[in-house]
């Protein structure tokens, strides 16, 4: 029996059992033992399963973040990202015209974010079929992430079908660890030496109880630990996804293209999805929106650099990334040596204390459209 084989069956056995007292623990086993192979459909020690398997597809990474382009076939993605990069992705009718991931760069703000316009997935992609094992690539010693490693996900959908293909991409995307606009459950699992397992929540247990807790444990061959659930709502999949720890947690924006196919009434029913930006790639239209919630949505900060005795130079910022942001990072983005010899930092902006400016250490954290001027030691 295949590994899709085996999936297919654990899941036709979890939706006839109805989860009451009795079942948990069962349940529990089974949704562990679900994970467990799709992990193998993710990354194969050999040549079994799912079929699909192969490379992924090599890009090399440019720019300060990635956005990768994600949907089914002829929805206007590669149409999307001519336009945005002015870097040809080939565009038609038909199918599966983008073969391969086709990087490309757009510059918002001062800083260059990589564009990739993966190549149309289809149902079934988590099981292996058609490319969806290369295009939501794993990391191997031959191939570099794609979605896995993007830091914000374009899901595009056709605006005439929106809320049916969301549903069947975000399941795709489930099934190879991603979870699009979550963060981490908050749940700790620590391994101890023995004394069997200990559950303690700061939180009520509404969707999961003990038996299962346990019984996943028991799946995973941990019988000795600590398990500390601080997260409201916490369920099985929560669990699951902190034992395996290969779970990636991206943001995620719908964009909703083709909208001069539809009415203002419907357009107006189309804002009430969250996350969600309707636009036009063909027509371009609402693109300038999609491209302002790409850029606050990745949350970057600019730094401008400011010479002794001179203005700050507003044209050529440079870009950090949120929770590496410090000064040190700045200072490791122009140079290494730069924060070695460094005596003190002059901040101006929002992370400064004053107005005039404020003297900072290598371990202050920047904010966005923070100026400064850095003092060396022989200064």
């Amino acid at each position: 029996m295949t590994t899709v084989q085996k999936i297919k069956e654990i899941e036709d056995e979890m939706a006839k059992t109805q989860k009451n007292k009795a079942t948990s623990y069962h349940l529990g086993q089974l949704k562990a033992k679900l994970a467990k192979l799709r992990r193998e459909l993710i990354s194969p020690s050999g040549g079994g399963g799912g079929g699909g398997g192969g490379l992924g597809f090599d890009v090399a990474r440019t720019g300060i973040a990635s956005v990768g382009f994600v949907g089914f076939p002829s929805v206007g993605k590669s149409t999307l990202m001519s336009k945005m990069t002015g870097t040809h992705s080939e565009a038609s009718e038909i199918d599966f015209t983008t073969l391969t991931t086709v990087p490309g760069t757009i510059k918002v703000h001062g800083a260059p974010i990589q564009i990739l316009d993966l190549p149309g997935i289809i149902e079934g992609a988590n099981d292996g079929r058609g490319r969806g094992r290369q295009v939501i690539a794993v990391h191997s010693k031959f191939t570099l992430p794609v979605a896995r490693t993007c830091n914000l996900i374009f899901i595009v959908l056709d605006v005439l079908k929106p809320l049916g293909d969301k549903k069947v991409i975000e399941s795709e995307l489930e099934g190879f660890g991603i979870r699009l606009n979550k963060k981490p459950p908050s749940i700790i699992v620590r391994k101890k030496d023995k004394g069997g397992i200990a559950i303690t929540n700061t939180v009520p247990l509404t969707n999961i109880d003990h038996d299962e807790i346990k019984a996943i444990l028991s799946e995973y061959r941990i019988n000795n630990a600590d398990v500390a659930i601080r997260e409201p709502n916490a369920t099985a999949d929560d669990l699951v996804d902190v034992i395996e720890g290969n779970r990636v947690y991206i943001p995620a924006l719908y964009v909703l293209n083709k909208i001069d196919a539809i009415s203002i009434e419907e357009l107006d029913l189309l804002y009430k999805i969250p996350m969600s930006v309707p636009i036009s790639s063909r027509e371009w239209l609402n693109v300038d929106e999609l491209v302002d919630k790409m850029w606050s949505t990745l949350d970057l900060v600019r730094v401008y650099t400011k010479p002794r005795g001179l203005s700050p130079d507003y044209s050529a910022p440079v870009v950090l990334r949120r929770g590496k942001c410090s000064v040190e990072d700045f200072c490791n983005s122009i140079h290494k040596e730069i924060a070695k010899q460094m005596k003190y930092a002059v901040v101006w902006g929002a992370s400064a204390k004053h107005s005039r400016g404020q003297k900072v250490g290598l371990d202050h954290v920047l904010e966005d459209e923070d100026g400064r001027h850095i003092i060396f030691r022989e200064e």
